[in-house]
């Protein structure tokens, strides 16, 4: 810890989890998110990791559920924890990336590990690997230390059930060091990490099947045919009796809702249902499987799907930072979604849930978390009970490996396709660094920022209004490049869309936006990645 020297001068006190942050902080090797480390990258040693920790035995002893997929895996986990929860087990689930604390990452019965339990596992396994560390045997990569901190954890805590969803692919991903999980899932699949599992759907598909284990249960949800086929075959291969299971039917709640929104959650729904339903059948909990049937869910299932929750998926937040008297007229809907498909569903959800929330104000329901926010609709929706319009606006960025070609357009026409066309877009880079853990680290001040990205987004964007308008692309690029500049930021501002230089200046744009049109109620859309979630409830959530 850092103390004050003679002369008088001090150094900010390092609190003890800020130094393990720093500690976990040293093993990201790679300055992008998405590298190969994970593409068979001396996989084997992990199993080294695990003897010098001691875990060989309380892994192949473990109760685990093991989930993989490009988008739902981390609801369907969710949702399998959350009823394995209410059928009175004592569980632990890993699931990545965390929004706001590393912590996140490990939950115990529901709830994110406490500080205290996570020092100690965090230095019992950072000094035990050090210690042992060699040329052949280095310190594992970041991704890697956590899964087998998780494993750690939960062995320590003696979880009946560990629900462990893969970080990336699944073959050689660090959860699967797994020998012999009770049931394996396989969420719905599409296009992302093309650079790391191939550039087609047969070939991601057959990275995601690499946690298949022989003669160990599977289960999917409706798949592409190309993508159907591939994990047919990798199950054939294995002896894994590999089932689809289908999206939960709504009746079953008993006229409850999912407590994660979405059409989409239906299909992970379903997914976790056959998962736990098959774990309590072969864990031998038999007072629970007697009761699945198609007509009938038991109530400990509806309670854990009614109140699962998981923050940055279809989660609305009303900014508590802004003063009384706007208080209700800036929220955020809040979604993770960074591939095409989960774009859509994004912009369904978000939609839907904006004409509900109006509707709720006709009808006079006082502004809760479900007020208006900052993005505005060409066609104000006006409110008469509070003489307010709304007015919708997109809060972006995603990783510069994905292709902005394929996400910003099927969410403009999803959007579009409900009435939900975006006054403005804002695009601006993420507060968290990828090279430090902790709130903490602090990022590049505003002068320092490389925007180039954030410029390439503006301008797809813009290329995609003026389109819709039948314009010329030409033309869009020009009326960027002749966008105001704004005095107080570096970014650029063009006639549909702006570029902040931090993520603080864009919502201090917005809150003083709110106070210049107090008859509008912003809503605001922050999509497109979940790091860019996690800083936004940062700076909005207490």
């Amino acid at each position: 810890m850092a103390e004050g020297d003679n002369n008088g001068s001090s150094k900010p006190t390092v609190t003890p989890y800020e130094e393990a942050l720093d500690a976990l902080s040293s093993l990201i090797t790679k300055r992008s998110r998405a590298d190969k480390s994970n593409n068979g990258d001396r996989f084997d040693v992990l199993f080294d990791y695990l003897k010098i920790l001691e875990l060989e035995e309380a892994i192949s002893e473990m109760k685990i559920i093991h989930v993989a997929g490009t988008k739902g895996k981390g609801s369907t986990c969710t949702f399998t924890e959350s009823i394995l929860r209410n059928c009175g087990f004592r569980t632990g689930l890993f699931t990545s990336p965390h929004l706001i604390d590393v912590r996140e990452r490990f939950r115990l019965d529901g709830k994110d590990i406490c500080e205290e339990k996570f020092l100690a596992y965090f230095w019992w396994c950072y000094d035990r690997l050090k210690e042992k560390s060699t040329e052949d045997v280095p310190m594992p990569t970041y991704f890697r230390f956590l899964a087998l901190l998780a494993f750690k954890i939960f062995s320590a805590e003696q979880v009946d059930v560990a629900i462990l969803e893969v970080g990336l692919g699944g073959k050689f991903d660090a959860t699967n060091v797994v020998q012999k999980p009770i049931v394996c899932g396989i969420a719905s699949l599409g296009y992302d990490h093309m650079e790391i599992l191939g550039n087609t759907l047969a070939q991601i598909a057959g990275e995601k099947a690499g946690i298949f284990k022989d003669g160990i249960p599977a289960f999917t949800v409706p798949q592409p045919d190309e993508a159907m086929n591939v994990l047919e075959e990798k199950a054939s291969e294995l002896n894994v009796h590999l089932q689809v299971a289908e999206p939960l039917d709504a009746k079953l709640l008993n006229g409850l809702k999912l407590r994660l929104e979405g059409e989409h959650q239906y299909l992970n729904a379903g997914l976790a249902i056959a998962l736990s339903f098959t774990w309590l059948q072969r864990t031998g909990h038999h007072e629970f499987t007697h009761m699945e049937q198609a007509s009938s869910l038991p109530e400990q299932f509806i309670k854990g799907l009614t109140t699962a929750s998981l923050q940055g998926r279809a989660q609305i937040v009303t900014d508590q930072y802004i003063n009384a008297e706007s208080y209700g007229d800036l929220v955020f809907y809040l979604d993770g979604a960074h591939s095409p498909e989960s774009m859509e569903m994004c912009a369904r959800w978000f939609s839907l849930a904006i004409k509900e929330d109006s509707q709720k104000r006709t009808f006079n329901y006082p502004p809760q978390n479900n007020s208006e926010s900052t993005i505005e609709l060409v066609q104000e929706h006006h409110d008469e009970r509070y003489g307010k319009s709304s007015m919708q606006i997109l809060l972006f960025n995603c990783m510069s490996v994905r292709d902005p070609q394929l996400l910003l357009p099927p969410l403009m026409k999803a959007c579009a396709s409900h009435g939900v066309y975006f006054k403005k877009a804002l695009f601006v880079a993420n507060t968290s660094v990828y090279y430090k853990v902790g709130s903490h680290a602090l990022p590049p001040t505003d002068s320092q920022v490389n925007l180039s990205w954030q410029f390439a987004l503006q301008r797809v964007w813009e290329n995609l209004i003026q389109s819709d308008k039948g314009g010329e692309v030409k033309h869009a690029v020009a009326v960027c490049e002749e966008g105001k500049e704004d005095a107080k930021m570096s970014g650029r501002t063009c006639e549909n869309s702006a570029v902040f230089p931090s993520l603080p200046l864009a919502i201090k744009w917005l809150r003083e936006s709110v106070q210049r049109n107090r008859s509008v109620h912003y809503q605001v859309l922050v999509t497109g990645s979940l790091h860019l979630v996690g800083d936004v409830l940062r700076l909005v959530k207490k």
